[in-house]
């Protein structure tokens, strides 16, 4: 239990009548320590992508909720999430992300370690020139392996090691969206930028999921992709968001266009889904291109937003690439000020926690109600523990 506990009931209430999350979970410590363990550990979390590992020997030093976390792609092209832990003393191993052209070899002791993980070298371990000794057994002494799964390029991680897998997570979801299990590129350094953003990470969750701030907050896109034109995904699951029926695709001066993905259903001529996968991890697949959006949470009141971009085909046009992701770049910039605002707004003392229009805040009610049975879950299990 935290030291600040919340009553959870009200927000697991049906949508007419649900409050939402209480003011602590955007503003105590304590219960983001919770929320962490409950929502973030013990699920299936965004990490990174995999293109930022995009060669065989690149490795990218993450720091995920404190923890050290290394991500790399080994010899056989295979990407992996360690721990950025020397098994001797505890030594960060990777600093910056760089090719391992050889070992991964600790700074300390020189420890040495294959890019699968493996204890390869323990030099001096049994005195002046004895490599080895009798009480170390490289093979029980590689590298702590988090177990990973990839989706979307979206590098997914169970810190806790014990949910079920991911595919059987989100068998409806990867279902949904089947059509478009095929090869997604990023775009690369034009296709990718960040977002820092003084707000609890669920907000950005929240506002991403519903459609109903379009006409305030962006009236461009509302200007062809209008309120009613859109739709909510809201089943009581492990995602949520919304839909649109009448997606434009992006054009060049000269008309062109990215190709399509392969295969797609007439649905696709025009619509457009953006999905937030529980906890922490946003998409938008559309025709022509993808989105990922990896929210990092820094703490209770900052969070970073990693954008990546994606195409059916790793040749396009720069320029459209370019054209495009300045067109994404404004319209998540355009949120900004709503998570901060609502972060800030938290702090008033007799908030609480707010309402939910059934027609349109849908998705958002999803989310906290997911949120709140992870906590109430995790809260039961402690209470057993304690007894």
């Amino acid at each position: 239990m935290t030291s600040h506990p919340t009553d959870l009931d009200a927000v697991r209430r049906p949508v007419a009548q649900a409050q939402g999350l209480p003011n602590p979970h955007y503003t105590d410590p304590a219960v983001f320590a919770e929320e962490t363990k409950a929502a973030l550990l013990s699920t299936w979390a965004g990490l990174s992508v995999a293109a930022d590992v995009p060669e065989n020997g690149d490795a990218k030093p993450i720091s995920f909720l404190g923890m050290p976390l290394l991500l790399l792609r080994d010899r056989e092209g295979v990407v992996r999430v360690f721990n950025n832990t020397c098994r001797h003393r505890g030594m960060i191993l990777v600093e910056e992300p760089r090719k391992i052209e050889g070992a991964i070899r600790c700074p300390y002791h020189s420890w040495c370690y294959a890019t699968d993980g493996r204890l390869v070298t323990t030099p001096h371990v049994g005195g002046p020139g004895q490599n080895s000794h009798e009480a170390m057994n490289r093979s029980e002494l590689g590298l702590i392996e988090v177990r990973s799964h990839i989706w979307r390029d979206v590098v997914f991680v169970n810190i806790s090691g014990d949910a079920p897998a991911f595919e059987d997570v989100h068998a409806e979801l990867l279902d949904r969206w089947k059509e478009f299990d095929q090869p997604h590129h990023h775009g690369g350094p034009d296709s990718r930028f960040e977002l820092t953003v003084k707000t609890n990470w669920k907000l950005a969750v929240e506002n991403y999921c519903e459609s109903y701030h379009l006409p305030w907050v962006h009236p461009g896109l509302n200007s062809y992709s209008r309120l009613e034109d859109h739709y909510n995904i809201a089943e009581m699951g492990l995602y949520s968001g919304q839909g649109t029926l009448v997606y434009r695709q992006l054009t060049g001066e000269g008309g062109e266009s990215f190709p399509d993905f392969a295969g797609l259903s007439e649905f696709w001529n025009e619509g457009a889904e953006y999905i937030a996968v529980y906890p922490n991890v946003l998409l938008g697949a559309q025709r022509d291109h993808a989105f990922a959006i990896v929210l990092e949470p820094v703490d209770t009141e900052n969070t970073v937003e990693h954008i990546h971009l994606y195409y059916a085909s790793e040749e396009t046009d720069a320029d459209l690439r370019a054209k495009n992701t300045a067109q994404w770049k404004e319209v998540f910039e355009e949120d900004v000020f709503v998570v901060e605002g609502m972060q800030r707004g938290r702090h008033a003392p007799d908030f609480d926690g707010g309402r939910f229009s059934p027609a349109m805040d849908g998705p958002t009610h999803c989310f906290h109600d997911w949120v709140a049975q992870r906590l109430q879950l995790y809260r039961a299990t402690q209470a057993d523990a304690a007894e």
